[in-house]
């Protein structure tokens, strides 16, 4: 329920136009990965919200913590308890827009630039990062790639662990949208 919540206000206050073209998803995906010396560290999420209103080039996503899946148990519970502290902090939201023309009914590959706040362990902060949206045969899809750094976001990597995990992650996006 509070999946829907959260996905009707967040299309109320990108859709305030009559005449919006909008675009969203239930199912884009984030994945991020860590290299570290001692062992790699991945982690998928298929459940990610995202909408995109065209017309005032504004964008969201949003996506529940625990619903990254990783190879070892241990790791995503891990994860989960003492880094991301998903049951105080269950969710990351980015909102912002992008600048660049789209041409929607055009068939393309079109590079943007994405501005916005990025919300994760309550910590909201401004990113900037390249991206690109693709129409094809009158569908829009995204993809981007991206680093952050666990401190920025005030997530503690205990010492005995330090070296298992990057300073930067790489995080990667590939959302494909419906209209609506």
């Amino acid at each position: 329920m509070k999946k829907i919540i959260i996905l009707f206000f967040l299309i109320a206050g990108i859709a305030s136009s009559t005449h919006a073209q909008l675009y969203s998803t239930r199912n884009a995906y984030i994945n991020f990965y860590s290299k570290a010396a001692l062992e790699d560290i991945t982690a998928d999420n298929n459940q990610v919200y995202s909408i995109i209103d065209a017309s005032k080039k504004n964008m969201a996503f949003s996506l529940l913590l625990k619903s990254f899946i990783f190879k070892k148990q241990l790791m995503q519970d891990h994860f989960n308890e003492n880094y991301v502290e998903s049951d105080k902090y269950p969710k990351a939201v980015f909102s912002g827009a992008y600048t660049g023309d789209v041409t929607l009914n055009k068939d393309g590959t079109y590079k943007i630039m994405v501005k916005g706040n990025l919300t994760l362990h309550g910590v909201t902060k401004p990113i900037e990062l390249p991206a690109t949206l693709e129409v094809k045969d009158g569908k829009l899809s995204g993809t981007a790639e991206f680093k952050i750094k666990p401190e920025d976001y005030n997530i503690s990597v205990p010492s005995v662990v330090r070296d298992n995990i990057a300073k930067e992650l790489t995080v990667t996006v590939k959302a494909n949208y419906t209209t609506h």
